[in-house]
């Protein structure tokens, strides 16, 4: 069995020893060596050659982020981000997704995070991930002009007619690389797209609302972290909130979301299987699915249950562009997929759909 060789860089000497004792417990890995800043690493990098990086946000002389841009512009390879549960450690989290990092991890307390076994599994599991991936993608990192603006919101013909009955809903589900997906996906939905669009994207509470305003910057409609009660509206996006699982129910004529926090679904909350479910229980409108890149199996089950249901056409995305074709194949081996497009046909494919 060929193991996954992992450089550790951190710039705490008992971190990058945790991290290692962590990662050389699993026989499927084994950690070349450790760095202990950006140039560092740039020099192991060069020597060691290693299958997937682990790289540290905050750290002097040059930081995670600077590493990340060199990383991916001279020699990329699959890098997971260790960042800080601050705010800004979740906005670099998310800009480093941007440049390419494949996934991100939360420190539990801080740079140096002395109960780090609390999230040991998933710091071998999302290395095991990463040496997964789709390394040609990772050179080819998503350049999409940011306009940051405060949106101002018009009492339009289009507006007045979001409020009215729901007849269609797009379904979108993603994990690993969905950052990514979404960024290249949501931009190009006009912003009079007569369907809301609800979204589970596998992240930890207090990532979902920066992704969310991070896509609405970006986007023509109006993307958001969903809240709990609020009716749906056309022209906008709702990303379930990390750590909750969100339901779409029928109220009257309208639809409306449900979050909370029940058990965990393949090990995830939200689940992608948990929102598709409670779409498939909606009669009288016309269902979109639509499952993008991600580790695992998740929105299959979900899927199912939505083709039970009414008018459903179910699109996956193909295994050239998905980051890890974990979940579109799985979505994909059901045999109920209508079709299996490219992440930069996807959106087209949804507007196609009338």
């Amino acid at each position: 069995m060929t193991k996954i060789n992992v450089l550790i860089v951190d710039d705490s000497a008992f971190m990058r020893k945790l991290i290692s004792t962590f990662l050389q417990e699993d026989s499927r890995i084994h950690v070349v060596g450790t760095a202990r800043n950006g140039i560092d690493a740039m020099n192991k990098i060069n020597i060691l050659n290693p299958d997937v990086v682990t790289l540290d946000i905050e750290m002097p002389e040059m930081n995670g982020i600077e590493a990340l841009q060199r990383i991916m512009s001279e020699d990329p390879r699959p890098v997971v981000m260790l960042s800080s549960t601050t705010k800004e450690g979740t906005e670099n989290a998310l800009l480093a997704m941007q440049y390419g990092a494949v996934d991100f991890i939360q420190k539990p307390s801080g740079p140096i995070s002395i109960d780090l076994h609390l999230i040991k599994k998933e710091i071998v599991t999302k290395v095991l991930h990463a040496g997964k991936v789709n390394v040609a993608l990772l050179k080819k990192p998503l350049k999409i002009q940011e306009t940051i603006t405060t949106r101002i919101v018009e009492c339009s013909k289009i507006e007045l007619e979001s409020n009215r009955s729901i007849k269609k809903i797009v379904c979108i589900g993603t994990s690993t690389g969905g950052p990514r997906a979404l960024q290249q996906v949501l931009p190009e939905i006009p912003r009079n797209y007569p369907a809301p669009i609800v979204i589970v994207q596998h992240m930890p509470a207090g990532f979902t609302k920066s992704l969310a305003n991070r896509l609405n910057s970006l986007c023509e409609i109006t993307v958001k972290e969903a809240e709990n009660g609020e009716f749906l509206k056309a022209g906008t996006a709702y990303i379930a909130p990390g750590g909750h699982h969100m339901k779409i129910k029928k109220i009257g004529t309208s639809l409306a979301v449900n979050i909370d926090e029940s058990e965990l679904r393949n090990g995830h909350r939200p689940s992608v299987d948990v929102l598709f479910e409670s779409v498939g229980e909606i009669k009288g409108i016309q269902k979109i699915s639509v499952i993008m890149t991600g580790m695992g199996s998740d929105g299959s089950f979900g899927l199912k249950k939505l083709k039970e249901n009414g008018k459903t056409v179910a699109i996956a995305e193909s295994s050239e562009t998905s980051i890890v074709f974990g979940m579109p194949k799985s979505a994909i081996e059901t045999n109920l997929v209508d079709r299996v497009e490219n992440l930069e046909d996807i959106a087209g494919t949804i507007l196609s759909l009338t």
